[in-house]
C-alpha cells in the first residue's frame, strides 16, 4: 500500500532499510552529509528498479542545522523548526521505553511518488502527548549529548521496528545502514524467542567508515539504563555480541547480530576486515562500492552532449553551469568568478582528516596560483562542520579569513543538496585529499564526474576502482600512512602543487581538446559502474539474498 509502483519480481524480498539520515530532496532537511547523500541515492534507485524496500528514519524537527554567515563572514549556526506539508500521517503511534519512562513515537510517511524514491517511514517524538524533554529527542540530527544520541538510536531501532509491526509490514531483511539502529536487533531477539540465529538470518549491516568517531562505543551499563537493549539484560546483550566487560561497540554488535556485512569500497573492505577480524567468526566483510543516482545528480545537458559526441557542446554547457555556480559565489561573497578560468572545488563534510586546507599548505605556492594573471586557478570551499566540533569550525573560519585577500577564492555556506549540485556541475576539478586509508568511499567525486568535473584524488576510497591517471581523472602518488601527519601533509601538498603546475593547468589552458576528451572518458567510464542502480542491484544479489550460515 505504500508503493506507487509494482514490485519487480527480481526484487521481491521485502527489505526495511534503517538509516539515521536520508538526503532525498532539498526541502526535506533530515540529512547532514555523505551518509545521507548515499542513502538518498539508494532510495532513488529503489524507485527506479521497483525494488521492495521501505526506508525507516527520523523526522528531525530542526534538521541538522542552518549554516549562515556573521558580518565578518565567519560561520554561524542556526536551528530552525521545519514543517512539511507533503508528509502523510500514517495514524501509527507506538510506545517504547527510554530511561525507564514511556515514550510515544509517531510515524509519518514520505510516499514513494512524492520525490520518486522508496517509501520512507519518518519517526518523531515531537508530539503533544510527550513531555518537553521527550519531544527534544528527535529535534536535532547527531545531537552532541551522549544520552540524547542513545535515545535517538532507540527511537530509530526499536521505534522503527514497532512501527513496521503496527503497519503490518513483515520485512524479510532488516538493513542496518551503519550501527545507529542496532536496538532493532535486540527487539527482534526478544520477538523471536531470544534465538540469536533468528535475528542473524534477518539482519544485514553496512559499515561506512574506519574512523572511530563513526563507530560509536558507549558504556554498557549506560546503554542498559537507557533501554538500548529493550527488555534484554546487559549481560545477555554482552554475551550474544561478544563484547568486553564495560565498553559496548555498536559496530561489533552489528557484526555479531547480522548474517552478512559489507563495506563501501574494495579498499574499505580490506581495512574493515583487518580492523574487525576478531569479531567476524571466520566470515568476511564484502565490498559493495558506493554509488550515486544519475537521474538526480547528472545535468541532462552534459549527458546529452556526451551521448552526441560533441566536445564543443560539452564545453559550452560546462561554461553555462559554471556561470550558474558563480552567480551563487557572487551572491554569497561579492566575488565575481570567470567561467574561462580553471575552477577547483573542495566540498564535503568538514572534518580534520579530510584536509580542507591542504591545497594552501604551502601558502607561497598557493598564492602564486590564485593571483597570477597567466593561467590562474579559482578555488571554492564548502562544507558543514558538526556544530559541536570547535576544531572544524575554527578551520572553516580560518579558511574564510585567509581567502578574503584573494579575489579568486571563495568559501560558501549552506552545503546541502542544491548547493552540492551547483558545485559539482560548475567545477572543473573536484579535489579529494583526505589522509590515505581514512576515506571509506568518498562518493562526492562520483556525482562531480557525472557532470564533467575531473576527480583529483589520493588513491583511496572508490577512486582506485575507477581512476586511470590522465585518462579519466588525476591521481596523486600514495604516501606511506605510517609517516607522521606533518610528513604526510608536506608530501601530499608538494605532490598536489606539482601536479597542478605541471599537468593539470597546462592541459586545461594549452590542450583543451585533451581536456575535453578526458571529460568524455570520465563520464563514459563512471556512469555504468557508479550509478546507484548497480549498487542497489548488488545489495539484493550479494547481501539480502545471501545464505545464512552459522
Amino acid at each position: 500500500m505504500y508503493f506507487s509502483y509494482a514490485i519487480d519480481d527480481k526484487y521481491k524480498i521485502k527489505v526495511a532499510y534503517f538509516s539515521m539520515e536520508f538526503a532525498i530532496h532539498q526541502a526535506l532537511k533530515i540529512y547532514s552529509g555523505g551518509l545521507g547523500f548515499l542513502a538518498g541515492s539508494h532510495m532513488r534507485s529503489v524507485y527506479d528498479l521497483r525494488q521492495n524496500v521501505t526506508g525507516v528514519s527520523i523526522l528531525w524537527s530542526y534538521g541538522y542545522y542552518n549554516q549562515e554567515r556573521r558580518e565578518d563572514r565567519s560561520m554561524e549556526v542556526h536551528f530552525r523548526r521545519k514543517h512539511y506539508s507533503f508528509l502523510e500521517d500514517t495514524g501509527i503511534t507506538v510506545q517504547i521505553t527510554i530511561n525507564k519512562s514511556p515514550v510515544l513515537v509517531k510515524a509519518m510517511l514520505l510516499r514513494s511518488d512524492t520525490f520518486q524514491s522508496a517509501p520512507i517511514f519518518l519517526l518523531t517524538t515531537d508530539i503533544p502527548e510527550n513531555d518537553f524533554l521527550t519531544r527534544t529527542i528527535t529535534h536535532k540530527l547527531y545531537d552532541a549529548g551522549e544520552e540524547t544520541r542513545i535515545a535517538q538510536e532507540i527511537v530509530l531501532g526499536i521505534g522503527g521496528a514497532k512501527v513496521l509491526d503496527a503497519a503490518n509490514e513483515s520485512p524479510e531483511i532488516y538493513h542496518l545502514n551503519e550501527g545507529h539502529a542496532l536496538p532493532m536487533a535486540f527487539y527482534l531477539y526478544d520477538k523471536f524467542g531470544r534465538n540469536v540465529n533468528e535475528v542473524r538470518k534477518r539482519v544485514v549491516f553496512t559499515t561506512h567508515t574506519p574512523e572511530m568517531a563513526g563507530n560509536e562505543v558507549h558504556n554498557i551499563h549506560l546503554l542498559h539504563k537507557m533501554g538500548f537493549f529493550g527488555s534484554i539484560e546487559a549481560d545477555e546483550a554482552q554475551r550474544i555480541t561478544h563484547q568486553p566487560q564495560e565498553s559496548f561497540s555498536l559496530t561489533v554488535g552489528a557484526l555479531h547480530l547480522s548474517k552478512k556485512a559489507n563495506a563501501v569500497s574494495k579498499i574499505h573492505a580490506a581495512v574493515s576486515n583487518e580492523m574487525w577480524r576478531d569479531h567476524l567468526d571466520g566470515r568476511e566483510i564484502i565490498p559493495i562500492t558506493n554509488a550515486q543516482n544519475r537521474r538526480y545528480w547528472a545535468d541532462k545537458g552534459i549527458l546529452r552532449a556526451h551521448e552526441e559526441g560533441e566536445g564543443y557542446e560539452i564545453i559550452a554547457r560546462k561554461k553555462h553551469l559554471k556561470r550558474l555556480l558563480f552567480d551563487e559565489v557572487a551572491d554569497q561573497t561579492g566575488k565575481l568568478f570567470d567561467p574561462n578560468i580553471l575552477t577547483i572545488v573542495w566540498s564535503r563534510r568538514f572534518v580534520e582528516y579530510k584536509r580542507a586546507r591542504l591545497i594552501a599548505h604551502d601558502m607561497q605556492r598557493f598564492r602564486y596560483l590564485v593571483t597570477r594573471e597567466d593561467r590562474p586557478i579559482q578555488v571554492i570551499w564548502a562544507g558543514k562542520p558538526h556544530p559541536a566540533d570547535s576544531n572544524s569550525i575554527n578551520l572553516f573560519n580560518e579558511i574564510v579569513y585567509f581567502t578574503k585577500q584573494f579575489k579568486r577564492c571563495a568559501v560558501l555556506v549552506g552545503y546541502e543538496l542544491n548547493l552540492s549540485r551547483l558545485l559539482k556541475r560548475g567545477s572543473d576539478v573536484w579535489l579529494n585529499t583526505p589522509r590515505i586509508t581514512r576515506e571509506a568511499s568518498g562518493t562526492s567525486g562520483m556525482t562531480a564526474g557525472m557532470n564533467g568535473s575531473l576527480h583529483l584524488s589520493i588513491p583511496d576510497g572508490w577512486h582506485p576502482e575507477f581512476a586511470v591517471h590522465r585518462r579519466n581523472s588525476f591521481t596523486l602518488p600514495a604516501v606511506d600512512p605510517k609517516l607522521s601527519i606533518e610528513e604526510q601533509d608536506y608530501i601530499d601538498n608538494k605532490n598536489l602543487m606539482n601536479m597542478l603546475e605541471d599537468e593539470i593547468i597546462p592541459m586545461y589552458y594549452e590542450h583543451p581538446d585533451e581536456w575535453t576528451q578526458m571529460i568524455r572518458t570520465c563520464i563514459g567510464d563512471l556512469i555504468p559502474a557508479f550509478d546507484s542502480g548497480r549498487m542497489a542491484n548488488e545489495y539484493y544479489g550479494k547481501l539480502y539474498s545471501a545464505e545464512f550460515t552459522l
